[in-house]
């Protein structure tokens, strides 16, 4: 199984946008985006130096266009991407990439809701001095100890050796005076504590704008920062979206997913490095793909026949998939068993794993065609649970 992820601010390099816009598709197509953001990302992309990128007003528009942009380039034909993506997953900024390619949003909506992410976290961060420090290596209690004895949040769980801890700059210079063992702290240049509660200013702006959204469920399994799910509702995954800015990201959650999806090869879009890194460690026997430059496309296509297989999540205008959130027992409701028709929003159960147990609804409702599972089956991250048939469909 082939999974696509999107990487997050920090990962953009001075010129590193250069060798793409030579080709004028990719071009003409990352000027439409940029007018959409209203900012000249091809400026940035090649010219700027990385004082000037490394601004998140600038960072996350032009991460997001680029990813969006250069996976047109390894799928040029769209039915090619439902064929052989068996799921997609962003860091931070990197879940509207994603969602867009799973179609849950529009790439025009993306630009926009990152343009305006981008200007409000920028705001909240100018408002209190913060910031953040990677933690790599140590173990990883005393390191999530060490993190929260300082009052401090892991914004960013990357996996074995790799947190980040973030907040004010008086607790972060009290946590490099009492740093955990074995531990090595690394000061990010980042421009303030995201993903924690110093964002929640942006976390209402975003808000807002997003009620105005027109979303669609995904074509393709989306796997949350949050807590690693798959989510199926387009209104839920643009409400993680929005409320991920003041929460922690949980990476390491996504790749237990991978894992209990089966994903045999990741390929990380442009400018890729730093996810397939992780997995190099913290996924052993995945086989990774960092696409940076156009002249590996050929390539990139390659990898993407080898480990493509199809979305589980397989539908047509006549019928809707209900699929698990995660791995677990999946336990019905005697009254959702019961019934020939489901309300929008009805509860079919849920999925008890040794982590936690997580409510599974119907958000569209419908007439049951068929249940794929039984009660007290074992299921994994976006598999089918039932088969509905839209009320009121022809």
């Amino acid at each position: 199984m082939l999974v696509i992820v999107a990487p997050g601010q920090g990962a953009q390099t001075p010129g590193f946008l250069s060798p793409w816009l030579e080709d004028p598709t990719f071009a003409s197509r990352f000027q439409w985006l940029s007018t959409v953001a209203g900012i000249d990302l091809a400026h940035y992309g090649t010219e700027a130096d990385a004082e000037t990128i490394r601004d998140t007003q600038i960072a996350q528009p032009l991460l997001v266009a680029t990813g969006l942009i250069a996976a047109l380039e390894v799928f040029p034909h769209p039915a090619d991407v439902f064929r052989q993506i068996g799921a997609v997953a962003g860091h931070s900024v990197g879940e509207l990439a994603a969602a867009a390619g799973a179609r849950a949003i529009t790439a025009e909506q993306a630009m926009v809701l990152v343009r305006e992410r981008g200007k409000a976290m920028a705001e909240a961060a100018a408002a209190t001095a913060t910031g953040m420090t990677a933690v790599l290596g140590g173990d990883p209690d005393e390191v999530l100890a060490a993190i929260e004895a300082q009052g401090l949040v892991p914004a960013n769980n990357n996996g074995p050796g790799q947190i980040v801890a973030a907040g004010t700059m008086e607790q972060l210079k009290a946590f490099a005076e009492k740093p955990p063992a074995k531990a090595r702290l690394v000061p990010l240049s980042v421009a303030g504590a995201f993903h924690t509660e110093h964002m929640a200013p942006a976390v209402g702006h975003l808000a807002t704008l997003a009620r105005s959204v027109s979303t669609h469920d995904p074509r393709t399994p989306w796997i949350s920062n949050r807590d690693g799910q798959v989510i199926q509702d387009g209104r839920q995954i643009m409400k993680r979206i929005v409320g991920q800015i003041a929460q922690p990201v949980r990476w390491d959650l996504c790749m237990e997913t991978m894992t209990d999806l089966g994903v045999t090869g990741l390929l990380e879009m442009p400018p890729a490095g730093t996810l397939t890194g992780i997995a190099k460690r913290a996924l052993p026997g995945v086989e990774t793909f960092a696409l940076k430059t156009p002249d590996q496309l050929d390539d990139a296509r390659a990898f993407c026949a080898k480990h493509g297989e199809a979305s589980v999540i397989d539908t047509t205008p006549t019928w809707l998939m209900v699929v698990s959130p995660s791995k677990g027992t999946f336990h019905r409701s005697e009254q959702a068993g019961e019934a020939t028709v489901l309300e929008p929003g009805a509860a079919l159960g849920d999925v008890a794993s040794s982590r936690d147990r997580t409510e599974v609804r119907a958000p569209h409702g419908g007439q049951v065609v068929e249940w794929l599972v039984e009660d007290g089956d074992l299921v994994s991250p976006g598999q089918p649970l039932v088969r509905l048939h839209p009320v009121g469909a022809a």
